[in-house]
Parts: C-alpha cells; structure tokens; sequence
C-alpha cells in the first residue's frame, strides 16, 4: 500500500510542468545521463548545436578583434587608450539599448514565418500532387471514352506548375531592415550631435587631454552606426531561418579587414585614433553589405505593401524589451556605481570580476540563441511536442555548461587574475569575490538560456514585466547589502539578481502559464 502511494505521488511529480523540462533523465549514472540524455545525437541536439556554436564563436569574434584594436590604440599613448575606452563603453551601452530589442524580435518573427511559409508550402504540394491525380485519371477516361476535340489541360495545375522565385517572402525581414536602418540612423545623429556632453557627463571635462580624442573617435564611429544596426538585424533574420554560419563567416572577414585596417591608417597614413575609428567603421559596412548580398538571394525583401511590413508589431514588442533591457542595464550599472564609491581599488577588482562575469555568458548566449529560433518555428507550427523537448534540452545543456565554467573558474581564477592587475590589495579584493562569480556561473547559464526560451515563444510582455519586478528588488538588495557588507555586499546582490530571473523563468513553465499552457496536457 505504502509502494503504491510512493508510486503515485513519484508519476504525479513527474507529470508537473516543471518536472517536464527534464523528462526523460532517469539514468544511473552522471556518464549516462549525459550521453544519454543531455548530449544525445539526436534531431534536436544537432540542430541546437549546428545554431549554438556558430553563435557562440561569432559573438566572441568580436570582442577578440576588439581586443586587437585596443592593442594598436595603446601603442599609440595612455591618454588616447583611455579616451577610445571611454568612447567605445559610450558607443556600446547607446547601441545595446537598440540591438537586444531588435535582433530578438527578428529572430522570433522571422523563425515564425519561416515556419508558416514552409507549412504553406507543403500544403500546396500536396493540393498539387491531388490535382496531378485528378488528371492522369481524367486522361485515362478519355482515353477509354474518346471525345472530339477534347482538352485535358488544367489551368490551375498548369498554374501551379508555372517557374515562381525561390526566393522566401518574409515580411518580418523587410521590416528588420527598415527599423534597423532608421534605428541606426537616429543613434548616428545623437552621438554626433551630442558626443561633447556624454563625454562631459561620463568624467570626460573640457579641459582633460582625453577630450579631444575621445570626441573625434565617438564622432567618426558613430557613422557606423547605420551598419552596425543593420548587420545586426540581418543576423536576426538569418537566426530566424537557423543559419547561424553565415553571419560567422561574414563577422570573422569583417573583423579581419579592421585588424589589417588599423595599422594602415592609424601608423602609416598617420590618423591616430581616427584611422582605428575609420576602419572599424569601414568593416561594419563591409559586414552589412554581404549580408545584404547574402540575404537578397534568399528573401525577396520588397514586400508587396508597406501593410506586410507590420511595424506596429515590431514596435510594440520593442517597447517592451526595451524597457526589459534598461532594467538589466540598470542593475548592473548601479552595482557598479556602488563599487566605484568604495574607491579605486574597489572598482578595479569589480571591473575585472564584472568582464569575466559578463564573458562567460557569450557561450550560454548560443544555446539561448538555439531555443529561441527552434521554439519559435515550433510554436509556429503548434508542435508542442518539440517546444518541449527544446526547452528541456538547451536547459540541461545550459546547466552543464554553468557547471563545468564554475569548475573551470574556481582553478583558473586563482592564477589568471594576476593577468589584469599585480596591484597585491586588487588582487585580495578578486579572490574574494572568485566565490560568487564561479558559484553563480549555473545560475547564470540557466537565466540566459530562460531568457531564449521567452522570446522563443514570444512571450516578450513577461519578460518586461518580471525583469523590472526583479529590478526592483535587486536595486533594494543592491543599497542595502552595499552598505552592510561592503564589496563582497555588491556581489551577494548581483548573485540574488541573477538567481531572481532563473526563478523568473522557472516560474512561467513552472506554472504552465502564457504560452506554456500546453504543458498541462502533456
């Protein structure tokens, strides 16, 4: 009796929508469920991994070449290295407040038309192959009865026969196009126009040495902005259509010509600090002018009418991942604030805690970048069956991938930190915080990879919603634990943070609700 109700309650569990995430784990072993299960070569792991790591490998390309071009800079003198780093962190969180919205919002609608063009098409391939029947039988009938002057032609199979452009007709394309044009546009003109004063109000005074640098980089690469804009939205579309290794491929020979680019114009052509900010520019449009190319031979871009291009959907779920964005933003730029009115040293060792912290996420990134382009045709498709088993796959991958950073973190971390700083009261101040930057590295992996699952299913209204609740109780932890415990408060905070928006996610599945209702009926 007792096996029996032990039993019960163990299939009621397992039948509870959160519990569905990680069907189909029972193993033995830690070897057996991981090959078994989380890396199982399967549909569905290999379409995640053929998205994931082309992902992941062009959204860490980037940063190296940046790298590089700090590199040159610095040859160049201390004044300009800091004036181009406080141009280029300017540059960035200006763009980041546009690009987060937009390329995910491109990739889910994008992931959905695809997914409803493709299902139209093979309903009319069957309707087709209906039509071919009717008239083969037709002919035979004729055959047998024959009938003067007759015709066995079929206007409508003749039609449907009749060459057409193998091109896709995605409006949700054009429309990513159009908005990251003008996005790009609006962005070029504010920092042209207002680069004096963000410099100003970022510490950058009339009369410091940085100005003039600093001004003349933002001014010049500003004008890249349209581009930037723009290939980032083209990325989104191709994401959408689960081609991952094209925008890679397209990243990696841009950057290379800003890496060959750099010491041309800024040594040999001697522009200093406007030559770096020049050839970064001309890569940009570089990158956006063989997507386009790319992207012209698989869309027909010019929809029809502009009613197709459906900006009024774009811009209202932009809104809401705008507002989604400035709260992450607000966080993380508060903890820092904080950490900065500790003093120098403080903030040194924050600062290199933060880039570790914030690095790592680029390889959760693309299994977030997977799920969404996957349960976005999914629910396209009402294949419940699949969204589900997506969700709990990149979960799982997520989980491993968080584990195996913090262990990897935990023994690099100890030696590598004397890579940023040699400074011996930094470097205490790091190992006090190695703890909480490996310890949350799970924490983090699931919050990212819960962040591509949201917008997977389009369910950007929570994802605003929850963000700001979680914003606002962070922000309380953030005052309160800062003042109590000092640096190592910061990080208790942003550990809390991070820990709120995996909750955030295991909720909304948790509970079956929104998009997520079907797993009830599981």
């Amino acid at each position: 009796m007792t096996l029996d109700a032990v039993s019960w309650l163990w299939k009621s569990i397992g039948k509870m929508p959160l519990f569905l995430l990680f069907k189909d784990t029972r193993c033995y072993t830690m070897t057996e469920y991981l090959l078994m299960n989380v890396f199982r070569s399967d549909d569905i792991g290999k379409e995640i991994m053929q998205i994931a790591l082309p992902t992941a490998l062009a959204l860490t390309a980037d940063p190296i070449a940046s790298l590089i071009d700090t590199a040159f800079i610095g040859r160049i003198g201390p004044v300009e290295l800091a004036a181009v780093g406080v141009s280029i962190a300017v540059f960035n969180q200006v763009s980041k407040i546009a690009i987060i919205p937009l390329v995910s919002i491109t990739t889910s609608f994008v992931a959905e038309e695809d997914a409803n063009e493709r299902l139209s098409m093979e309903a009319d391939d069957s309707e087709v192959l209906k039509k071919g029947y009717a008239v083969d039988l037709e002919m035979e009938m004729k055959e047998l009865i024959p009938q003067v002057e007759s015709s066995c032609k079929s206007p409508t199979l003749t039609k449907s026969y009749r060459k057409t452009d193998d091109r896709r007709h995605i409006p949700s394309a054009s429309s990513a196009l159009v908005v990251g044009s003008l996005l790009g546009l609006i962005q070029a003109l504010f920092l042209i126009f207002s680069a004096k004063p963000i410099l100003n109000y970022m510490g950058v005074d009339s009369n410091s040495p940085m100005l003039k640098p600093a001004q003349q980089y933002l001014t010049l690469r500003s004008l890249g902005a349209p581009a930037v804009l723009l290939s980032l939205a083209m990325q989104g579309v191709f994401r959408g259509f689960k081609d991952t290794k094209t925008p890679l491929y397209v990243t990696m020979v841009g950057d290379a010509a800003n890496i060959i680019l750099d010491p041309i114009f800024m040594f040999t052509l001697r522009m200093g600090v406007s030559g770096a900010a020049l050839a970064h520019v001309i890569s940009q449009y570089l990158i956006s002018l063989i997507l386009l190319w790319r992207l012209m031979k698989e869309v027909d871009l010019l929809a029809p009418s502009i009613n197709e291009l459906q900006f009024g959907r774009f811009l209202s779920n932009g809104f809401m991942l705008l507002v989604r964005v400035i709260a992450v933003t607000f966080c993380v730029t508060l903890a820092a604030s904080l950490a900065a009115r500790q003093g120098s040293t403080a903030m040194a060792a924050f600062q290199v805690c933060l880039q570790i912290w914030l690095a790592t996420s680029l390889l959760a990134d693309g299994l977030a970048v997977a799920g969404q382009a996957i349960l976005a045709g999914a629910f396209a498709k009402k294949d419940y069956n699949k969204a589900a088993t997506t969700a709990s796959r990149v979960l799982q991958l997520g989980l491993v991938l968080g584990l195996s950073l913090a262990i990897i973190l935990v023994g690099v971390l100890q030696f590598a930190s004397r890579i940023f700083t040699q400074d011996v009261n930094v470097l205490q101040l790091i190992g006090l915080s190695i703890p909480f930057v490996a310890v949350t590295q799970p924490i983090n992996a699931l919050a990212f990879v819960f962040d591509g699952i949201n917008y997977g299913a389009s369910d950007f209204a929570y994802s605003a919603y929850s963000m700001v609740l979680v914003a606002v109780v962070s922000i309380t932890c953030l005052f309160i634990q800062s003042s109590s415990h000092g640096f190592i408060g910061i990080w208790i905070a942003l550990s809390i943070y991070m820990s709120l928006r995996a909750l955030a996610g295991f909720w909304r599945i948790g509970t079956a609700t929104g998009p997520w209702r079907f797993l009830r009926e599981l």
